[in-house]
């Protein structure tokens, strides 16, 4: 598979070029457009508790979305939900990647992508406790809200970003969770205050807009969700 993207930074689309027959998969509702001919067929991935685990806890959908070129070959375009930039990350079977909450938007059918735990965030921070671990060998493409940074750590060097600007990090990097406030009362009264303190040697992405901002805007605002 090879990606194209455009309207970069801020409202990237990923053009997926299929070769022959080859499938990948998509995260539920992404799909913009397809090439004709090209088959789709959406299934709990992983099995049902795989796939409500990755739904309830990664913040993903609870169907993944297969699209398979047809003997010509084929692509298919995705794009997130929220205006922002796209990253594609190139696996090579060694080193893994862990993706926060509604960051996946595609990847290579040969890529792994499992839910395990990231930190209690999602009881106190409202980013979502649990992270999507991709691995294997293949292409994922990765979405974010406004621009992406990339932050390449030495081995030794330390860097602390705050819960929902972080987009996904190399499994090569330590992570710890903390709140960045005297207390945990604090944090808990605001919902701010939760960071993460990184240490290389590998890369963090960021984004430079924060989900959780937005939601408290439009809440702010009488534009949230009402029951």
């Amino acid at each position: 598979m090879q990606v194209r993207t455009r309207h970069t930074p801020s409202f990237g689309v990923a053009r997926l070029m299929l070769a022959p027959g080859e499938p990948v998969r998509v995260e539920s509702g992404a799909m913009m457009a397809t090439s004709y001919g090209v088959a789709v067929e959406a299934r709990a991935q992983g099995g049902l508790f795989k796939s409500l685990a990755r739904a309830a806890l990664g913040g993903e959908s609870l169907f993944v979305s297969t699209y398979t070129a047809p003997p010509q070959g084929g692509w298919v375009d995705v794009a997130a939900n929220l205006p922002g930039d796209l990253h594609v990350l190139e696996l090579d079977g060694r080193v893994g990647w862990c993706l926060t909450r509604g960051s996946w938007l595609a990847s290579s059918a040969t890529i792994q992508l499992e839910t395990q735990w990231g930190g209690f965030r999602n009881l106190f921070g409202g980013e979502g406790g649990f992270l999507m671990h991709a691995g294997g060998q293949g292409t994922v493409v990765v979405s974010c809200y406004g621009a992406l940074d990339v932050v390449d750590l030495q081995p030794g060097e330390f860097v602390t970003i705050d819960t929902g600007h972080v987009v996904a990090y190399a499994e090569t990097v330590q992570s710890r969770l903390r709140t960045i406030s005297q207390g945990l009362t604090q944090s808990l009264k605001s919902g701010e205050g939760l960071v993460f303190d990184f240490a290389g040697p590998g890369q963090v992405l960021t984004q430079t807009r924060n989900p959780r901002g937005l939601v408290t805007w439009l809440q702010a605002n009488g534009l949230g969700a009402r029951g």
